[in-house]
């Protein structure tokens, strides 16, 4: 390691100590996953310029086959689609932004004219944005990251650790550290790691005075992303275990039951409140 890297890291943790001391929010370092449809050379070239290998995980395909297939295997946060020279697979893929609300899907063009009725198309399509390439190009993470699945999955439960009681500043910070994750698995030696506590330390305060434990509130928050992706309509159950990395659907099915009380097909009708309250139900606790 570098003498400057050695530096920046002790100010990174100075930093973070400094943040948990004061009881401010410990995030995940987010890294959107981000799909890109792209036949065309120069909107390859674009989306790896603004989405770096340090900044993003990108992946890139040509076909709406390898599309599909990728957005049923990762937790996908975006979908940018290269409409520059739509082709049959280009609106094979396109039509799946109805079937995928949860994912935004952004439409990729050089805004010309004769693009208006192809724009209009992704438009009704429910498409999220519309990136103007050679005029967004510097900002296209920018238009991109805000809309992400896991931004907005973050931000719509970042104080619902008040229905669970979780008022204590290293409670907070962890409940804020687990749901940035966007209900991917989040390890406890991650958090602890973070907000600069050993991992015994972290297991015992956060569960202090009848509060629920960490293992089954990362458990939670993955079953919430669950829920939510279970409603889109081209996700089955095993697409949604799949992709939020659980071993099966079996131990998604188990997780559910353990967690809430019901079964992994009611989560399509389940609202967030829903599963809170279920969890208050006395599951809140589980062995360490």
């Amino acid at each position: 390691m570098t003498e400057r890297a050695e530096r920046e890291g002790r100010e990174e943790r100075a930093e973070r100590a400094e943040r948990a001391e004061r009881g401010e929010p410990v995030e995940r370092a987010f890294v959107p996953t981000v799909l890109a449809y792209a036949p065309r050379e120069k909107a390859r070239e674009l989306v790896r310029r603004a989405f770096s290998r340090r900044r993003a995980h990108l992946t890139v395909v040509r076909t709406a086959t390898d599309a599909d297939a990728a957005l049923r295997r990762t937790l996908t946060d975006a979908v940018i689609v290269d409409v520059g020279q739509p082709t049959d697979d280009t609106w094979v893929l396109a039509s799946l932004a109805r079937e995928l609300p949860s994912i935004p899907f952004f439409a990729l063009s050089a805004m010309r004219p004769a693009d208006a009725g192809v724009l209009a198309r992704c438009a009704a399509l429910d498409f999220a944005d519309l990136l103007a390439e050679g005029v967004d190009d510097a900002l296209l993470r920018e238009l991109v990251v805000p809309q992400a699945f896991s931004v907005r999955f973050a931000a719509a439960l970042r104080h619902a650790h008040a229905e669970l009681e979780l008022q204590a500043p290293l409670q907070r910070q962890a409940w804020e550290f687990i749901v940035s994750a966007g209900g991917r698995m989040v390890r406890t030696e991650e958090i602890a790691e973070a907000l600069l506590v050993t991992r015994e330390h972290l297991s015992r305060s956060f569960a202090a005075d009848g509060a629920p434990n960490l293992k089954r509130v990362i458990d939670l928050v993955r079953l919430i992303a669950a829920a939510e992706l279970s409603k889109n309509a081209a996700y089955d159950l095993t697409d949604v275990s799949a992709v939020l990395a659980f071993a099966s659907p079996s131990h998604l099915a188990n997780t559910a039951q353990r967690v809430a009380g019901i079964r992994a097909a009611s989560l399509t009708r389940l609202r967030t409140q829903d599963l809170l309250a279920r969890f208050r139900q006395g599951r809140m606790r589980s062995r360490q």
